[in-house]
């Protein structure tokens, strides 16, 4: 088996009746747009800033800011990271959860020299999937930056961290929705957007509780390649609407957000 399993149509039902027992509302995005192909095979991790759209490749351990228009690439870089699953932007450098050597990242955003390294929180072994198929301890995936703190979204532990940059001590913690969230980013109302990649959907939440606020479906068949449907990884959100990559197919799309 993969270690990223391809949502099958067959378990959508399943995911349809978890969700119908919810207490907070659902939708199922109307539109969803590809934008563009990335330039490596594996983006796993997103955010959107002033000056482009910063991509991490899983494969290549490298990072690119490219244009939102196109996907043009306007720099790129290799960087000190293991598989990396998440990125974000404090202003001056760039912040890598190097996932599969359980650190977080600090490096140059113009070169990818390393500036600073610190243990990612909730490292251990993932929820989903037999055991052998996920063996190894992993780290953070999903990253955001705000008000100069780091938010981090960690798998393994099935939880988002707010943590202190400047030492990596966790100031408080919630429980993530599902059993694998990965991209985060930011809705225009302060509230945070956690992806939840194995039931393709993204879940609001408020910031100060972890309560979530509503859930955001895919389409049960979109975006979809050689009858396979596939699943968000990295996210970030940009002008009212929600970018995600896909890992598997090396691609970017983009839904509105709702309302």
């Amino acid at each position: 088996m993969q270690r990223r399993d391809f949502l099958k149509l067959a378990a959508l039902p399943c995911i349809q009746l978890r969700v119908a027992a919810a207490t907070f509302p659902t939708q199922v995005a109307t539109t969803v747009t590809r934008a563009f192909s990335t330039p490596g095979p594996a983006p796993n991790g997103l955010q959107a800033a002033n000056d482009g759209l910063w991509i991490l490749d899983q494969a290549t351990n490298r990072a690119a800011l490219v244009r939102f228009e196109n996907g043009r690439v306007i720099r790129q870089f290799d960087t000190e990271t293991d598989r990396g699953s998440g990125i974000t932007f404090d202003g001056e450098a760039v912040w890598i959860a190097s996932t599969y050597n359980c650190l977080l990242v600090r490096v140059d955003a113009q070169n990818g020299r390393t500036l600073k390294k610190m243990p990612s929180p909730g490292s251990g072994l993932v929820k989903w999937g037999p055991r052998s198929a996920h063996p190894t301890r992993t780290g953070a995936h999903g990253l955001e930056w705000r008000h100069g703190e780091l938010w981090v979204a960690v798998p393994p532990a099935v939880r988002v961290f707010l943590l202190d940059p400047g030492d990596g001590a966790e100031k408080r913690s919630f429980p993530a929705p599902g059993v694998r969230p990965h991209g985060i980013g930011w809705d225009p109302d302060g509230s945070l957007w956690v992806t939840e990649s194995i039931y393709r959907s993204f879940f609001k939440m408020d910031p100060a509780t972890g309560k979530i606020l509503m859930q955001l479906m895919l389409p049960p068949a979109d975006p979809m390649r050689d009858g396979v449907v596939l699943q968000p990884h990295g996210m970030t959100v940009w002008n009212r609407d929600i970018w995600f990559s896909v890992a598997e197919t090396g691609e970017v799309y983009r839904v509105p957000l709702p309302g």
